[in-house]
């Protein structure tokens, strides 16, 4: 299905639906030249790339979705585990048309999936950004996968029945966002519409529930699968802080490049949502990764 997209009370948000494996993805793509994905971390949503989206489009085709449960896509059917969210973006590029490589770009928990991706579908991936990626050094789940998902599911059902996600939601949102920020950045349109839904907590959730499982999955990807030949950069949040826990992460940052055989680079001063903070520095890892033409050119501020 497409069209314009509409929630009661709003003008259309921009984009479309796409159903893919059954759900219906809320799906954005603007500009042109060669694809670049663009994924954001755990409980994000397409609006939070809005910045980074503005400076890549004169140079780039960029995708942007919500996955299922978040933003505006349909509910999601269960838990998730990598290797469907990787197929999942191979699917949507697909679906799209684009059948050539991509370049994907994965913030926090979405850098497991970029990565999963280039390993799991390397005729599909042109290189892959890590946005201040989540790193589990060694991440080793203690209860089964059923049991701890069943639990948040359930939590998740509690929390709707009572109410919280319309009366805290959206400034729970908030809430993260300036935690997670060093800059002031005003509320977006369209937080209110997603976080006040159920919808959108039981799929928040989930994903938390299923984190460490899927880090497992990649450590035991990266046995199996060999990283393609394909470019990689590693950019890390730094908020200029000398404490010993910003400096521990700049090193895990810089170890992960190390390993995937990636640029390293800092992205500063910014928290943890580096595409809110400094999206030029974002935008111009891209554009480094995989220079084209005009596309080689430093974005504007």
């Amino acid at each position: 299905m497409s069209g314009p997209l509409r929630v009661p009370g709003r003008p259309a948000a921009p984009g479309r639906f796409l159903r893919v494996d059954g759900v219906p993805l809320h799906v954005l793509t603007e500009g042109r030249g060669p694809v670049c994905v663009l994924s954001g971390g755990l409980g994000m949503a397409w609006f939070d790339w809005d910045a980074v989206a503005a400076l890549l489009a004169p140079y780039r085709t960029v995708v942007r979705f919500d996955r299922p449960g978040l933003g505006l896509s349909g509910p999601a059917p269960g838990p998730p585990t990598l290797v469907a969210e990787a197929d999942r973006i191979a699917r949507l590029l697909e679906a799209l048309g684009h059948t050539g490589p991509a370049t994907v770009v994965g913030h926090s928990l979405a850098g497991f999936h970029a990565e999963a991706f280039a390993r799991l579908h390397p005729d599909r991936c042109a290189g892959i950004v890590l946005a201040d990626g989540s790193i589990e050094d060694d991440p080793r789940p203690r209860l089964p996968r059923g049991v701890r998902t069943a639990w948040a599911g359930a939590a998740a059902g509690l929390a709707a029945a009572a109410g919280l996600p319309c009366a805290l939601g959206p400034a729970t949102r908030r809430l993260i966002g300036r935690a997670s920020t060093v800059g002031r950045h005003p509320a977006h349109p369209w937080e209110r519409a997603g976080y006040r839904t159920s919808r959108v907590l039981r799929a928040c959730a989930l994903e938390n529930a299923s984190y460490r499982y899927q880090a497992a999955e990649l450590a035991a990807l990266r046995r199996g699968r060999p990283l393609p030949a394909v470019a990689v950069a590693v950019l890390a949040a730094y908020d200029g802080s000398e404490s010993a826990r910003q400096l521990r992460w700049l090193e895990r940052q810089r170890a992960l490049a190390a390993e995937l055989g990636g640029r390293f680079t800092v992205a500063a001063p910014a928290g943890h949502l580096v595409m809110a903070d400094v999206p030029r520095s974002v935008a111009q890892a891209v554009l480094d990764l995989t220079p084209t033409g005009r596309g080689a050119a430093a974005p504007s501020a």
